[in-house]
C-alpha cells in the first residue's frame, strides 16, 4: 500500500496529508495551477519526515529547472516522463519516478517502478484500467489519473497497482485541495489495499 498527495501548495494541505500517513507528497514544478517554484517548495516541505518520500513532478523539464530544484529543494524523488531521463543529468543517488501515459509507447524495459497515468496530468481524466491491470502485474505500478474517494476502491480492487496517487480529485476548485478531501481520499484507498491483501 502506497500513497502519494500530489500538487500540494499550503501548508494546511502538506499538514493533512502527513496527518492521514501518505507515504509521498508531491510538488509540482510543470505549468500547472499548482506550480510551486523550489523556494517554495522547500517552505512547504520543512516539516515531512525522512518517512515520507518529498518528490519533484515535473514534464519535459530543462535541464536548468532540474538543477535549481535539486540544489534548493533536495527532493528525494524526481517524477517525469520517461522519455525525459534520457537527456537529463540526475545524481546517482536520486530516486527517479518514470512516468509512462495512456496512448504512449511504454518504455523497454519497463522500470521496477512506474507511475502511469492519462494523457494529461492533473486534470482529473481517469486513465485506462485495463492497461494499467496488465502493467501492475509486470512492474510495481502507481495508478494516477482521474482518482478520488469515489473511486480509488473500484481502481484498486481492478487495477491491484502498488500505490495510487491523487491531485485534482482531492481539490475545492482546480489547484485549491480540501482538506476533508484528503482524509477520505486516503481513508478510501487504505481500506481497499487492505480488502486486495485478503
Amino acid at each position: 500500500m502506497w500513497i502519494k498527495i500530489c500538487g500540494l501548495t499550503t501548508k494546511e494541505a502538506v499538514d493533512a496529508a502527513l496527518a492521514s500517513g501518505v507515504n509521498a507528497v508531491g510538488f509540482v514544478f510543470a505549468p500547472s495551477k499548482r506550480r510551486v517554484n523550489a523556494s517554495q517548495a522547500l517552505q512547504l516541505a520543512q516539516d515531512v519526515p525522512v518517512t515520507v518520500l518529498r518528490v519533484a513532478v515535473m514534464q519535459h523539464p530543462a535541464q536548468s529547472l532540474v538543477d535549481e530544484v535539486l540544489s534548493v529543494f533536495k527532493p528525494d524523488v524526481l517524477q517525469t516522463d520517461y522519455q525525459d531521463f534520457a537527456a537529463l543529468k540526475v545524481p546517482e543517488g536520486l530516486q527517479r519516478l518514470s512516468v509512462a501515459r495512456a496512448g504512449v509507447e511504454l518504455p523497454a524495459p519497463l522500470p521496477a517502478r512506474m507511475l502511469f497515468e492519462g494523457p494529461v496530468s492533473g486534470v482529473g481524466e481517469i486513465a485506462d484500467w485495463s492497461r494499467a491491470a496488465e502493467l501492475a502485474r509486470r512492474t510495481q505500478l502507481i495508478m494516477a489519473g482521474g482518482l478520488s474517494a469515489a473511486n480509488v476502491a473500484e481502481a484498486i480492487a481492478r487495477v491491484r497497482p502498488f500505490g495510487v496517487d491523487v491531485s485534482s480529485g482531492i481539490e475545492s476548485t482546480p489547484g485549491v485541495k480540501d482538506i476533508r478531501k484528503i482524509a477520505e481520499f486516503v481513508r478510501a484507498a487504505r481500506e481497499a489495499f487492505s480488502r486486495s491483501d485478503r
